[in-house]
């Protein structure tokens, strides 16, 4: 009898410990956090249902597979990837979750960091002016000169 009370004891306590775990799956069930990094996903040009996570060919014709059209329209908004595994995105700073090295600024976000601070001759370092144009000196195209937000 003794033995029995305590095997229903603890069968009582681990139905409860389930019952809780249960109860705290479904609160974060379907909710995907803010912080989670996304695969890209390719398809073929030619044949847009056949899709990988990575770049390579079309099992149907061969062809290199492209950024879907949705992550194209994405790549837009896409400021983090992973160096080592450009398919992994984010719009948030986090890790790879191939590598777990940090991902970095694209660079479409790393150029829009930069402000155009005026225009300099490369040959003529003197030379400056707030508009494209010529050097007066050398005939040179003037280049942006560049500094950080």
């Amino acid at each position: 009898m003794k033995t029995f009370t305590i095997l229903f004891a603890m069968l009582f306590v681990l139905a409860t410990i389930q019952s809780a775990n249960a109860q705290s799956d479904k609160s974060t069930r379907g909710k995907e956090p803010e912080y989670a990094v996304k695969l890209v996903q390719y398809a073929c040009p030619m044949h847009p249902e056949m899709t990988s996570d990575k770049p390579g060919k079309c099992s149907k014709c061969g062809m290199n597979l492209t950024l879907s059209k949705k992550e194209q329209m994405k790549a837009d908004i896409v400021k983090y990837s992973c160096s080592m595994h450009p398919e992994i995105v984010s719009d948030q700073p986090g890790k790879c979750t191939k590598c777990g090295m940090n991902l970095h600024l694209s660079k479409k976000e790393q150029m829009k960091s930069e402000i155009v601070n005026g225009y300099t001759c490369p040959m003529d370092g003197d030379v400056s002016s707030d508009k494209p144009g010529k050097c007066p000196k050398c005939g040179m195209q003037l280049v942006a000169k560049k500094t950080k937000k």
